[in-house]
């Protein structure tokens, strides 16, 4: 099994560090980690590196640095336009995504949305999904921590200006006629993909993202769930830009 990761926010320019706060007690209390374990470091901004446990405290470790190293991001760029969903949907997107590879995540006020964030819940709501992302971003070993942008949501007019300064856009939907396994991907800059919500995207939506340059793609005959969507077609475009 691999070393875990623990997300710091700087990593230390001396060669050893006291992992305290949220991740020593997580590293300590929870996972346990004993004197001799070696576990990774990262700052979620490309930086990492690999240390071995010197001692162990209450919540806290010490630790030794023994290599470090650093991740490019990854060209292009890739930004999931995510509509809010009820319940945990829109968190289990996050989770998934986070895991697969997403770049960024904009959480989106659809028209079709059932649920809107709006003043405190909505900051509440947006501080989950990026602690969601984080948690993710650990299991998976990711050295780059995803943006979740909005504030705390984006207006269907915000992403609009989105799409429009992409390097490719496109938007998933059951009756396009073209599929995104073949779809033309840039080489560079940023590819922007929209999600819609529950209830779909609505049709005048839909026609101002075209008008901004998106193409609405689809990725097979079933329908899925907004939670599913978008890891589904980051699968695609990971194995179409060579990620995976």
């Amino acid at each position: 099994m691999s070393a875990p990761l623990f997300l710091v926010d700087a990593l230390p320019a001396g060669a050893t560090l006291t992992l305290d706060g949220p991740e020593g007690h997580h590293a300590a209390t929870v996972q346990r980690l004993r004197v001799g374990e070696e576990l990774l470091l990262a700052d979620g901004r490309g930086g990492t590196a690999a240390a071995v446990v010197d001692a162990v405290g209450k919540g806290t470790l010490d630790v030794r640095l023994i290599s470090r190293g650093y991740v490019d991001a990854s060209v292009p760029r890739i930004v999931v336009v995510q509509g809010i969903a009820k319940g945990d949907r829109g968190e289990l997107a996050v989770q998934a995504m986070t895991e697969v590879g997403v770049d960024e995540i904009v959480p989106w006020s659809a028209s079709r949305s059932v649920t809107q964030w709006r003043g405190e819940r909505g900051v509440r709501a947006r501080e989950k999904w990026a602690a969601t992302a984080r948690e993710a971003a650990k299991q998976a070993r990711r050295a780059w921590l995803p943006v979740v942008a909005g504030t705390p949501d984006e207006s269907t007019q915000a992403v609009v200006r989105r799409i429009a300064g992409a390097a490719g856009a496109f938007v998933l939907h059951e009756e396009a006629p073209d599929r995104l396994t073949v779809a033309d991907l840039p080489a560079t800059g940023e590819i922007v993909l929209v999600v819609g919500p529950e209830g779909g995207i609505a049709d005048p939506e839909l026609a101002a993202f075209r008008e901004a340059g998106a193409r609405p793609v689809r990725l097979g005959p079933a329908v899925l769930r907004t939670s599913t969507a978008g890891v589904a077609a980051l699968s695609v475009l990971a194995t179409r830009l060579a990620r995976w």
